[in-house]
């Protein structure tokens, strides 16, 4: 049923506003996963409540804003969305109002190695080309061609390893390992794989330097997650216009004029289970929410240990998964504000991405992780208000930087019991000397900005665990190793009848992850290809 008044008010709050009338479907957390997949149920004439712990809705596509300035969290640019691709055309079907993209240019990545600097080319053949301007011998152009092939092909292969996630308990006992067959075959480290095609230290670094976008380096993440972003990216990178906001403020109305509702600051306690069914959700404060179909879009470890009883989990023997799985690493990310526009600031929009000049990922990582003040092994740069066309009418006169690296939650361990912005001298001390560090990188590659800083704020893993409720404030869900994507049981549909999982642990991390996460969801609770449809 579709709402007479298209204007109706969302987000609505829980703390103001009463939750009346009945669902078809409860999805808890409003992050990408989770609005994805109550678009898509929405379009198939279900009534969905979505519920936001937050006070804003959106999960990691929100903004947040501060003395005048905007900052996007988690979206800081996005493949894919140069033609009619399948991503873009599920974001112009769950969209009420399309989403308009802006293209980085020519080169959306750079590697900077010391004074090195490589340039990722938009178009697979500029790719090819541009590497190998920068890697002349015979043998590491056969190599660059060879990963190139790789990447391509071990993508492609990975069609029904996901596809098969969506199928009934009873056709996936009988197809499972075979849809997923092929996709495992390169199911290896992404330094073991390339390793089988060069022995340049040097070229195997430069090709994986998008490895902060999954969070694990080469010695430990998957090839198939590699894979997967890189190819992603091979046409190059766009961001949304109007910045990340814009995600949640498309796909929302989808949902409320269909009847459903979207609501923040609205925490769920647990989900109520019943004969192994579930039946609804307990919000903080006692208050039960009953619907048909729950779906929980805060990730395996959070729904596992918080949402579930723990009687059901170990009776549906699902903490077998949790044994075989861990979070990703934590992130930092700096967030600068400049009372100059971009153009004065002569901000370009291809993201940096800065290592130590030994060309060694794994070591670099290894050794900061045992202690912070070795060198940064990774220093990510974005220019939002340079990518985004819109940012000079919304903000006039000023620019904004995100710089993100990753960060061990234990060095923050000590102050997680203590309230945000008011976790003392020594927790802002800390931040301080990073936030110190981060600034010194950033300003040997453009050293104009130097002395041009307005404002500047540092987040860290704590705060990735206060606002997006991940336990270790994990940016990417669970690592993206070799035995995350060996697990079977991480699809949409759980042992508990009526229960289900989207987001980006069903699938992978980022946007694409996220958006497929609730494809697959929707279309296992419906037993409908949605993808057809879509197409």
């Amino acid at each position: 049923m579709e709402t007479k008044d298209t204007a109706i008010k969302h987000p609505l709050s829980y703390k103001r506003d009463k939750i009346e009338g009945n669902y078809d479907v409860i999805i808890i957390g409003s992050g990408l996963g989770g609005l994805t997949t109550g678009a898509l149920l929405a379009k198939e004439g279900k009534k969905v409540l979505v519920l936001e712990r937050h006070y804003t809705a959106g999960g990691y596509t929100h903004v947040f804003k501060r003395r005048g300035y905007e900052w996007d969290v988690g979206v800081h640019y996005i493949g894919e969305m140069h033609r009619d691709t399948l991503l873009k055309r599920i974001f112009d079907y769950i969209c009420d109002e399309p989403i308009e993209w802006a293209d980085m240019g020519d080169v959306y990545d750079k590697m900077i190695f010391g004074d090195d600097v490589y340039d990722y080319k938009k178009g697979i053949d500029n790719f090819i080309q541009q590497m190998k301007t920068y890697f002349p011998a015979p043998e590491d152009q056969e190599a660059i061609e060879k990963y190139v092939d790789l990447v391509v092909k071990t993508q492609r292969s990975q069609k029904n390893y996901f596809t098969e996630k969506a199928l009934p308990n009873s056709l996936s006992w009988v197809l499972g390992n075979k849809m997923r067959k092929a996709a495992l075959k390169y199911n290896k480290t992404t330094k073991e794989i390339l390793s089988e095609i060069t022995q340049n230290k040097k070229l195997i670094a430069v090709l994986t330097g998008q490895f902060g976008d999954y969070g694990l380096a080469p010695e430990k993440s998957s090839f198939m997650m590699h894979a997967m972003l890189a190819k992603h990216y091979f046409n190059g990178g766009f961001y949304p216009i109007g910045g990340s906001s814009v995600f949640y403020e498309r796909i929302a109305p989808t949902i409320v004029k269909k009847g459903g509702q979207i609501y923040t600051n609205a925490e769920v306690d647990e989900i109520i289970i019943k004969n192994n069914k579930a039946v609804g959700v307990k919000m903080k404060g006692g208050q039960a929410i009953h619907a048909p179909t729950v779906i929980s879009s805060t990730g395996v470890i959070n729904t596992f240990n918080h949402l579930i009883p723990k009687n059901i989990i170990q009776q549906n023997k699902m903490d077998q998964l949790l044994q075989k799985v861990k979070p990703s690493i934590g992130h930092v990310c700096l967030y600068m504000g400049f009372q100059h526009s971009t153009e004065e600031l002569q901000l370009k929009k291809p993201n940096y991405w800065i290592f130590p000049d030994n060309y060694d990922h794994d070591k670099n990582i290894n050794d900061y992780l045992e202690n912070p003040d070795n060198e940064i092994p990774v220093v990510y740069v974005s220019f939002p208000s340079a990518k985004d066309p819109d940012w000079d009418n919304r903000y006039p006169g000023k620019a904004t930087i995100d710089i993100i690296t990753l960060a061990d939650y234990n060095w923050y361990k000590k102050w997680e019991d203590k309230r945000w912005m008011k976790r003392g001298d020594d927790y802002n001390e800390a931040k301080e000397k990073l936030a110190q560090r981060l600034m010194e990188k950033l300003f040997r590659y453009e050293p104009q900005l130097r002395g041009k800083v307005d404002y500047y704020e540092l987040s860290t893993p704590l705060s990735t665990k206060h606002f997006v409720n991940y336990e270790f404030g994990e940016l990417y869900g669970l690592d993206n190793s070799p035995e995350r994507f060996n697990q079977k049981a991480l699809r949409p549909k759980l042992p508990i009848k009526n229960l289900y999982l989207t987001g980006q642990d069903t699938v992978s991390c980022g946007v694409g992850g996220a958006v497929a996460s609730g494809l697959l969801t929707a279309s296992g609770l419906l037993k409908k290809n949605l993808l057809s449809k879509i197409m």
